[in-house]
């Protein structure tokens, strides 16, 4: 026998031993879980099990055989013989595919081999393994043995029942068939089955056809409402029909009669599978709101459709253009068909919108919503997806640059407080000499109008008393004012009456100026006054009405505008007269002359924070007289008798009623429990097992496990009582002492 031989049957021998350690594992356990089946479950399940238990034996057996091979062999001959000079893989080779050095090296192997044979190890058997499956194959065989027999189910008895019956005469069922025709909508196919249990879509036709030897007088099929309906034969057979529309229970009545020959334990359940209404999921965009930029006319939309018996191909595309802000906001609607492309139970539909062309514009919105249908018929279900809104976004305010911008845009009632104010104006004063002179002066001016800002938000509470300065009532001999200037600075309205003749903003541009820079915050155009206060036309001379309305501030209600006390009130005046000091200097760049000013109404505005006093106008409520002549009169007359109502009956009640008759082993109101059920059909997970359990209840009254069952069906349903406060215990001898001594100290 040559070298190359003697090696293969060493490698033919090591494939075998790995494939009988699969089997000895494997074939115990097979036998175990087959004999156990064929207790539970009958010989075909069985059988199924043992054939699914060889294929995944013989999967693993020949995975296991795969890692035999001649590189193992060559591996294990290097290992165990030093004289093969890690060179065995040279004994397999052709010699027509080697080098002279090669050869010369092959035929010394050979000639090694043939004078001193190689056997190699066995590969050890995993005995703890084995050892472990026949020990768990025994366990199943013989709980298989011990099992005990299971009762035939309820259709075997009514067979063996039946064959029984025949013997005296009386009609037994020879064969039984169930045909369900689905609607067309559903794209079901018929389907004939001789189970009586069914499981149907809503308006499905059931047609039950019966055959019985010798022919009964009447059939009918009698629901679990006790209403029947009568079989028609056709022949030999008994033909019934029904429209499902709604679950049942029934049984057969043969002859009036249904406990004798079609007797079950439990009848026969018809389950109405409603139709679901579509689902429609919105895939582009991934958000319903998106923002419109700047010369887009592509807004992509891409929805996804699906329904358990199939979508309509067409669908609607609801599109709402809205234009204007405010009160005057104007709707144009409009709608788009779509067809789907896809599977009929998950369509998509697409498309992609001209925001321009649709008229789209600035501050508007572009509104899309898609409604799909189903196939139901007569009537189909609708269903709308989310509304997806392309915005037009809001304008950027005119002088919104860099963060200041963002500052406005995000917090637009932001506003620096008085103390901000001074550490900002000291820590340019110490950066003054290392900036230039145009950055120095545009944050100092940039820190007057955040003071100009604060000092509108504390004349709130003045009534914007210091927003303006007094003016001369109108003379006919007086001459025209002076035009203003164009850009005046802020003056102080306490003490000056000229206008300095610097290029700054007067009162009217501090008040308005800066209004979208503090938004939120409370100025003269909140109130709707116009404080430049111009002379009115229609004006007595001397009247005090009429020179308060045109050169005062009335503010509507005097005593709304007046929150505080005259004390608090003069020193936030002083406050804001040091504000206006501290803006002008800031304005003019010289924050070290605004610093004193600053220090002083940030001084002032902790008085006026802590005063103690606040008065607000007194609002009472304004009650309708009381008409004496009506009161006490003792008059009847036109007063009818009121009858008291009548207490609600709790319908919800039947179910814990029922519960607690059953657990007492009262007779429960089981007709008003069917009713219940039939009236709540939602609050039962499965209406039918109820209905059935009532049923069972119905037939044997005394049957322990029926009133068990009901029990466990009720008890699903009944309502939680809510939490009750737990009662205080009775007091101890210590607490009873303690409270009698507080009985005895009472006056």
């Amino acid at each position: 026998m040559s070298v190359v031989a003697q090696l293969t049957r060493t490698l033919g021998a090591a494939r075998r031993r790995a494939v009988a350690s699969v089997l000895l594992c494997a074939l115990p356990l097979i036998a175990g879980g087959a004999a156990l089946t064929w207790r539970l479950a009958g010989m075909p399940f069985a059988t199924g099990v043992a054939l699914a238990g060889l294929a995944v034996v013989a999967w693993l057996a020949s995975r296991r055989m795969v890692r035999f091979d001649r590189a193992w062999l060559t591996r294990r001959l290097d290992a165990d013989r030093a004289d093969m000079d890690d060179s065995a893989a040279l004994v397999f080779a052709r010699a027509e595919t080697l080098g002279a050095l090669q050869r010369l090296q092959q035929s010394r192997l050979q000639a090694r081999l043939t004078s001193a044979p190689w056997t190699s190890v066995p590969v050890p058997l995993p005995t703890q393994t084995i050892a472990a499956a026949w020990v768990s194959g025994a366990i199943l065989i013989a709980a298989a043995v011990w099992w005990p027999p299971i009762a035939p189910n309820a259709d075997a008895q009514t067979r063996l029942a039946s064959r029984s019956a025949a013997v005296n005469g009386t009609p037994v069922l020879q064969s039984q068939a169930l045909r369900i025709d689905a609607p067309a909508y559903t794209g079901q196919a018929m389907r004939t089955q001789t189970e009586l249990d069914a499981q149907a879509p809503v308006s499905a036709t059931l047609r039950w056809t019966l055959r019985f030897a010798p022919q009964p007088q009447r059939v009918a099929l009698r629901l679990h409402d006790d209403s029947e309906i009568a079989f028609v034969r056709e022949g030999e057979d008994w033909v019934a029909t029904l429209r499902l529309d709604q679950s049942w229970l029934y049984r057969i009545a043969v002859d009036g009669n249904t406990d004798h020959i079609l007797a079950r334990a439990q009848p026969w359940r018809l389950d109405a599978v409603p139709d679901r209404p579509p689902e429609v999921r919105v895939r582009t965009p991934e958000e319903t709101l998106s923002t419109y930029t700047r010369g887009q006319r592509a807004w992509p939309l891409v929805f996804e459709a699906s329904d358990d018996h199939g979508v309509a191909p067409d669908a609607q595309l609801r599109i709402t253009v809205t234009r204007g802000s405010g009160e005057a906001i104007t709707f144009e609607d409009r709608t788009m068909p779509l067809r789907g492309r896809g599977d009929a139970r998950a369509l998509t539909f697409a498309t992609t919108l001209d925001p321009v062309a649709l008229g789209l514009e600035e501050g508007g919105d572009l509104v899309a919503q898609l409604e799909v249908r189903d196939n139901r018929a007569p009537e189909p279900q609708r269903a709308r997806s989310a509304s997806l809104i392309l915005r037009w976004p809001p304008p950027a305010p005119v002088d919104a640059d860099g963060l200041e911008g963002l500052a406005r845009d995000v917090l637009p009632a932001y506003f620096r407080s008085q103390r901000q104010i001074i550490i900002d104006a000291e820590a340019l004063i110490a950066e003054q000499p290392r900036i230039e002179r145009s950055a120095f002066e545009g944050r100092s001016d940039a820190l007057g109008v955040d003071q100009r800002i604060l000092r509108l938000r504390y004349g709130q509470f003045l009534g914007e008393e210091s927003e303006g300065g007094p003016r001369p009532p109108p003379t006919d001999d007086a001459e025209a004012p002076p035009p203003r200037p164009r850009k005046p600075l802020p003056i102080d309205d306490f003490g000056q009456t000229d206008t300095p003749p610097v290029d700054a903003h007067d009162d009217d541009d501090h008040a308005h100026d800066d209004a979208p820079a503090a938004q939120g915050a409370a100025t003269h155009d909140d109130h709707n006054h116009d404080h430049d206060h111009a002379p009115q036309d229609a004006m007595t001379f001397g009247r005090a009405d009429d020179v308060l309305a045109t050169f005062g501030h009335t503010h509507d209600l005097p005593e709304a505008a007046t929150l505080l006390d005259p004390k608090t009130r003069e020193i936030l005046r002083g406050a804001l007269q040091a504000m206006w000091q501290s803006e002008l200097h800031l304005r003019q760049a010289a924050p070290r002359e605004a610093l004193p000013h600053a220090n002083r109404a940030l001084e002032l505005i902790k008085q006026v924070q802590e005063a103690d006093r606040i008065y607000l106008a007194r609002v009472g409520a304004s009650l309708p007289p009381v008409d004496p002549t009506r009161r006490l009169e003792g008059d009847r007359d036109g007063i009818a008798p009121r009858a008291v109502p009548a207490p609600d009956v709790d319908t919800d009640a039947a179910p814990a009623n029922a519960w607690r008759a059953l657990a007492w082993n009262d007779a429960p109101d089981l007709d008003g429990l069917i009713s219940w059920a039939q009236a709540h059909p939602r609050q039962v997970d499965d209406p039918l097992a109820l209905l059935a359990a009532v049923d069972a209840l119905r037939r044997d009254a005394a049957c322990a496990d029926c009133r068990q069952a009901a029990r466990g069906q009720l008890w699903r349903v009944l309502q939680r009582p809510l939490p009750a406060p737990a009662r205080r215990a009775a007091p101890d001898a210590m607490g009873a002492r303690y409270l009698e001594a507080l009985q005895a100290d009472a006056p």
